[in-house]
């Protein structure tokens, strides 16, 4: 344990979501004092390191008064946001995101500056970057953003308006840019993959040849956490990565021996299949399936000098671990 985290109290946004759960659970076995912000109570967790409090706040605003949650807070980590919607239904979606994602996020930041917080971890997406990377190429901190979608857009603008703020108060800003999080409680496309391999349907998903990077929570967790009250990852951009990338046939047949069941892959040809996911409009998912998309976590590895605690078979098996009992 880095002792120089002990007695630290933080301020947790999104608390209650996928990434903020397991955040909550490390930090107070790292006795951490958190407080947690949520839409709803939570429960209270005693008996670990650290203690908890929560408030119950019905919405991030541009207008929402931070000023109970910040009381005697070092250090905020705000996982809240808008998230990737992959059936948009808003006329005007980027309005949404930035309302939330951009306007809140630098209200919540100005008043923790205001109340003399000295870090702000801000977690970002790899979205900032782009959709994609050529195959060997992965993303790195000095890559041009280029975000796609109005989620990635209003993550970048929140990036640059959290910098500024930075370089004009003091306060130190951390920004992590994750790819796909997986772990246990995954949702979403993640979680239909492991059901659909866990059925044993056949998949036409044999002859995949990209290369994607994806973070196991734990690890994305530790990380958050190595930049906690450490200087050198002050007003510092970090991707993150298990370190280890699969193509998305190498994905599956990770996941059947985690779900300790056969592989049930057709070798159909990656053209073919976005040919076909095109002429049925699920070209975007066809996308995420076929093409590559890579981070480089050096950065992470050379200024913290941080290791993804967890490989990708350890991650898969925690992942699948209910999944195999449900």
């Amino acid at each position: 344990m880095n002792t120089s985290k002990q007695n630290a109290s933080i301020l947790l946004t999104g608390a209650t979501g996928f990434v903020g759960q397991g955040m909550l659970k490390q930090a107070l076995q790292q006795s951490i004092d958190v407080c947690c912000v949520s839409r709803k109570p939570m429960q209270i967790i005693s008996g670990t390191g650290g203690s908890m409090r929560n408030i119950v706040m019905p919405e991030l605003a541009p207008d929402t008064d931070w000023s109970t949650a910040l009381s005697g807070i070092n250090s905020v980590i705000h996982c809240a946001a808008r998230v990737h919607v992959m059936q948009e239904t808003s006329a005007d979606p980027i309005s949404l995101f930035r309302q939330v994602n951009v306007a809140a996020t630098l209200k919540l930041a100005q008043q923790a500056a205001q109340a003399g917080v000295r870090q702000f971890i801000f977690i970002s997406s790899v979205k900032v970057n782009g959709e994609q990377t050529p195959h060997g190429k992965p993303f790195t901190e000095q890559s041009k953003p280029q975000p796609e979608d109005a989620y990635g857009i209003s993550k970048h603008e929140a990036e640059l308006a959290l910098l500024e703020l930075g370089r004009n108060t003091g306060m130190a800003i951390t920004i992590i840019r994750p790819p796909l999080v997986y772990g246990p409680g995954v949702r979403a496309n993640f979680l239909s993959l492991l059901q659909s391999v866990r059925r044993g349907l056949p998949l036409p998903l044999g002859r995949i040849h990209n290369k994607r990077s994806f973070v196991y929570l734990d690890n994305l967790v530790s990380l958050v956490l190595c930049c906690l009250d450490n200087p050198k990852a002050n007003n510092q951009v970090f991707l993150a990565s298990d370190g280890h990338d699969l193509s998305t046939t190498e994905l599956l047949q990770a996941c059947a021996i985690a779900l300790d069941v056969p592989s049930r892959l057709i070798p159909f040809p990656a053209k073919l299949l976005s040919l076909a996911a095109s002429l049925i409009g699920k070209k975007s998912m066809a996308d995420r399936l076929c093409q590559s998309l890579q981070v480089d976590i050096s950065k992470a590895k050379q200024i913290l000098g941080w290791t993804p605690p967890y490989t990708v078979a350890q991650g898969l098996l925690a992942t699948v671990k209910n999944i195999k009992t449900s």
